[in-house]
């Protein structure tokens, strides 16, 4: 019986010792977005014709386990709206105060809109499908959109072309959905927003 108790000890201070000694996985990396180095632009289609303009991102971090993007959160900032292609001040001007009205992004009362990674998936290649939660005037939907991502250990570059359904996000205005009659004023149920974000590995 002593013999017994004594190799039962014996085997397990030896499954401890190695439980200690085994590398453990390795930590997952965070990335901060450079706000400064990373592009967000929208185009917007109507009957008639197109908008387009510029977003600024606020703040955001991905992370990593060394080889592939494993989540994060980017937020743009809705106050930061801006149009391109309108010369014309006033024009431009009566845009953007539409744009951050109550019929389309609420900025006063949401001056945020946020993406949060929940799954990324390899294609082939740099080619991956991002799947996440995108809140826009506090309304959340998970969307899937295809991203080219390359990283190493010191910087992730992400670029996406992201097709967004407004009326998920209540931004009904002009869309033909759900207004009848209003033929060549009705504008597209969808924007899409070209995306570059440049994210590099926090300092320790």
């Amino acid at each position: 019986m002593k013999t017994k108790i004594t190799m039962s000890f014996v085997a397990a201070a030896a499954i401890t010792a190695f439980a200690f000694t085994t590398p453990t996985a390795k930590k997952e990396k965070t990335y901060n977005v450079d706000a400064k180095k990373t592009t967000a632009t929208w185009l917007a289609t109507k009957v008639t014709g197109k908008h387009n303009g510029a977003l600024n991102i606020a703040n955001g971090k991905l992370m990593s386990d060394g080889k592939n993007l494993t989540g994060g959160t980017v937020e743009f900032d809705m106050a930061s709206i801006s149009c391109t292609d309108l010369t014309d001040k006033e024009w431009n001007d009566k845009l953007i105060g539409h744009l951050k009205s109550d019929d389309f992004f609420s900025v006063a009362k949401h001056p945020t809109a946020k993406f949060d990674i929940t799954k990324v998936t390899l294609k082939t290649g740099n080619d991956y499908d991002v799947t996440g939660k995108l809140t826009i005037k506090g309304i959340t939907n998970e969307i899937t959109f295809p991203a080219m991502i390359k990283m190493d250990e010191h910087v992730i570059v992400t670029i996406a072309k992201i097709t967004v359904d407004r009326t998920k996000y209540d931004i009904k205005y002009g869309s033909a959905s759900f207004f009848e009659g209003i033929g060549d004023k009705a504008i597209s149920n969808t924007f899409e927003l070209d995306v570059n974000v440049v994210a590099e590995v926090a300092a320790h």
